[in-house]
């Protein structure tokens, strides 16, 4: 089974066929959130510090650190922020950019063995990123378009993943190192979505062997009770073979439905990690909590001598 192992300079994460499911918190991405991007570029990170708490109580395993704001210096950014959230925790990052110096930045910086966000099936990205991804020994997320595009067809899709896939291997890196990202449509205007990615998650893991992830929110663009859709669609695509998603964990029902599809997968032994993580603690002085008994309901009254 194909594992991809995953680093800070203390703690691993692995991404896995027979593991717990990995959510890796999107929250450190200044896309669409002025006020982060604001701050960022004028180099306060207190947001970035707090994003990064936040997600690990919520329960993500890993975390996604994107600088992506224009006009502004995006290598020396995102490097500062790595720098940042690697100093107050441990979890192993995702460096996410679409500028290959700002990932050669980051990495330069980073401790252990990242996940690089990401590669595209285009020859010429293939050509700078590829390189990058084997001199730091990182692993890196494929993004399955190339030079066509975003093709509506699963099949194409599937083709552009197996190239990227043989491309890490003529570079020296191994198809576990490689986490295909499928490309999920959002369902309100492609209503075949759905079926779509279910095909092609299973093609991936079956044909291919590769671990998968995915933009987790990108399904749900457009419709009401976004969360509803989100977790409906974490939960089936668990099942049909996907290993992360890059999401935010500060919803609890994304968290939920992670969790939830670990214990029907057979991922969470005895149901530890669920019930540890949703048992009710019984109110103090409860019979439960080992308080006082109370008189049993039912129960006969002695009568006076």
């Amino acid at each position: 089974m194909t594992d991809t192992i995953l680093s800070s300079g203390s703690r691993e994460v692995v991404i896995g066929f027979n593991r717990p499911f990995v959510i890796i918190g999107e929250r450190i991405n200044p896309t669409g959130r002025k006020i982060l991007a604001a701050e960022m570029a004028a180099g306060d990170f207190s947001r970035v510090e707090a994003d990064a708490l936040a997600q690990i109580a919520a329960g993500a395993h890993m975390l996604d650190v994107n600088a992506g704001i224009p006009l502004a210096d995006e290598p020396a950014i995102l490097a500062r922020a790595i720098q940042l959230v690697q100093s107050i925790t441990d979890m192993p990052l995702s460096i996410d950019s679409s500028i290959v110096a700002a990932l050669e930045a980051g990495l330069k910086v980073y401790k252990g063995k990242a996940l690089v966000n990401s590669v595209t099936g285009e020859d010429e990205q293939l050509e700078r990123v590829m390189p990058l991804v084997k001199k730091y020994g990182a692993a890196v997320v494929a993004i399955s378009n190339d030079e066509t595009g975003i093709s509506e067809d699963p099949n194409v899709r599937f083709e552009v993943a197996k190239k990227i896939v043989h491309r890490a291997m003529d570079y020296g890196i191994s198809p576990a190192d490689v986490v295909v990202d499928p490309l999920v449509m959002p369902i309100g205007a492609i209503n075949s979505a759905g079926v779509q990615v279910m095909a092609l998650l299973h093609r991936l893991r079956t044909e291919l062997k590769v671990n998968t992830t995915c933009g987790a929110s990108n399904v749900s663009f457009g419709l009401p009770n976004r969360n509803g859709i989100n977790s409906a669609f974490l939960t089936m695509a668990i099942g049909a073979g996907m290993t992360s998603a890059i999401a935010n964990p500060l919803h609890p029902e994304i968290v939920a439905a992670t969790m939830g599809a670990d214990v029907m997968m057979g991922h969470d032994p005895n149901c530890a990690r669920w019930i540890k993580k949703f048992r009710e603690v019984p109110p103090p002085g409860s019979e439960a909590a080992g308080g006082p008994r109370g008189r049993r309901e039912g129960g006969h009254r002695a009568r006076p001598a």
